[in-house]
């Protein structure tokens, strides 16, 4: 709770369940069909990743490119919503990205979230040809990029479907928050509950500081290899209503997937 023990105004949200369903070690097929039985399940948003070779076991293992997947995903699904978990700003030209999400967003019907940070796996970038520079060069480079984003969507014809939804992972409180409070409708972060409750306190007082409304940004983490008795309670009592479970190839078990999403319908029940 905040220091006046008043509900956070994110509170508001009905809890949601994603999964990130890894792209690493599987063939396409397998993946396909396991996006299938997470929307099957009741899964709420089916993320992937947006990387060109694996980030565990063997590092020249099957992968595959995220927004690619994402149009197939698109075709391939009727109810859920889809994006990366999240998408490298550098790897594409922020207006092609622009032009990409908003085709994603109109093949899906508006189902895209388009998730994105500054990225950070290095040989992403010197296996494809990009600058890595530095963390802080990668952030302010989002920062000049979610604008031209912005722009495109508004000059693009057609238009979205939507007012597009923007997830921005990470937990830099100097900037990567400050980015939030101005562009993202969803901020996703990791830690324990008292890692991210002080977050929220950071990215709540940035929204102060322009005059936006903390609760119109709903508040997402990922689960690791918790159970919903272990963590659900706490993340609710400090406001974060998206949770993301992440499976990974060649056998994506689905097994806590099914447990969180029996919690959701508790919860959401109540």
């Amino acid at each position: 709770m905040t220091s006046t023990d008043s509900p956070r105004p994110y509170s508001k949200y009905p809890v949601r369940i994603g999964v990130q369903v890894q792209p690493q070690h599987a063939e396409y097929a397998d993946i396909r069909r396991t996006v299938a039985a997470a929307e099957e399940i009741g899964v709420d948003v089916a993320f992937n990743w947006d990387h060109f070779y694996p980030l565990s076991g063997e590092p020249d293992g099957l992968h595959f490119e995220a927004w690619t997947m994402l149009a197939a995903w698109a075709e391939a699904t009727e109810r859920i919503e889809i994006g990366c978990l999240v998408t490298c700003n550098t790897y594409r030209n922020p207006d092609l990205l622009a032009d990409m999400a908003r085709t994603v967003d109109h093949i899906s019907d508006g189902r895209l979230i388009l998730g994105i940070g500054s990225g950070w796996f290095e040989r992403d970038y010197d296996e494809y040809g990009y600058e890595f520079g530095t963390a802080g060069g990668r952030l302010d480079a989002l920062a000049e990029t979610l604008p031209r984003i912005e722009q495109r969507w508004a000059k693009l014809n057609p238009k979205p479907t939507r007012d597009i939804p923007v997830l921005i992972g990470g937990g830099g409180e100097k900037k990567t928050l400050k980015l939030v409070a101005k562009h993202a409708t969803i901020w996703h972060g990791f830690g324990d509950a008292e890692t991210i409750a002080h977050k929220h306190d950071v990215l709540d007082a940035h929204c102060a500081a322009i005059g936006r409304d903390p609760g119109e940004i709903e508040r997402s983490t990922a689960v690791g290899d918790k159970r919903p008795e272990e963590l659900g309670k706490a993340m609710l009592d400090i406001g974060t209503r998206l949770f993301t479970v992440s499976t990974s190839g060649p056998d994506y078990d689905l097994g806590q997937l099914r447990e969180w999403v029996a919690w959701r319908d508790e919860v959401n029940q109540a």
